[in-house]
C-alpha cells in the first residue's frame, strides 16, 4: 500500500456529521439519485441520519479530511459518494476495500441508476457484475415513491 493511501481512513458517522452529509448529498447531481426524487430538507436529513437507516455507514477521510460517505444498507448494498475534487484519484477503490476489511461477507451488492454510467464503470472496475435489473412505477396519485 502506498503512504499516499494510508491517509484514507472511514469513522463511524456520528450527529456531528449531519452538516458534512447534508453538503454531501446537496453536491451530488440529482439524476444519479434512486432513493429520493427531490433534496429532503436539513431537518428531514437530521431525522434520517438519526434513525441509523444502514448496517454500517462511515465518513471517509482523506489525510484527517472529510472527504465522502460509504455505506453498507441492511440489505448488504454499498453506496458511496466522495467530493468531486476527490474523485478518480483511488480513494473510492480505497474506502470500499475498508469497507470490505471490516464487514467481511460472502457477497455484496451496489445498486446502481441505469444512466449513471461513472458509478457503473467504478463497481464494474472493482469486479462488480451485473447481478439484475430493477424496475419501478410511480404511484400517480402519490407523486412519489
Amino acid at each position: 500500500m502506498t503512504n499516499e493511501f494510508r491517509c484514507v481512513t472511514l469513522e463511524k458517522v456520528t450527529k456531528l456529521d449531519c452538516e458534512f452529509l447534508y453538503d454531501l448529498l446537496k453536491s451530488r447531481d440529482p439524476r444519479t439519485n434512486i432513493s429520493h426524487k427531490k433534496m429532503p430538507t436539513y431537518d428531514e436529513h437530521i431525522r434520517f441520519v438519526m434513525k441509523k437507516p444502514y448496517k454500517k455507514w462511515y465518513i471517509i477521510k482523506y489525510n484527517k479530511q472529510k472527504i465522502g460517505s460509504i455505506y453498507l444498507s441492511l440489505q448488504y448494498e454499498i453506496g458511496i459518494s466522495i467530493k468531486k475534487e476527490f474523485q478518480r484519484k483511488g480513494i473510492g477503490s480505497k474506502a470500499m476495500k475498508l469497507l470490505i476489511e471490516k464487514n467481511p461477507r460472502s457477497r455484496y451488492f451496489a445498486n446502481v441508476a441505469p444512466h449513471d454510467l461513472k458509478h457503473q464503470k467504478f463497481f464494474k472496475k472493482l469486479g462488480f457484475t451485473d447481478f439484475q435489473y430493477t424496475y419501478v412505477i410511480i404511484n400517480p396519485k402519490t407523486k412519489r415513491f
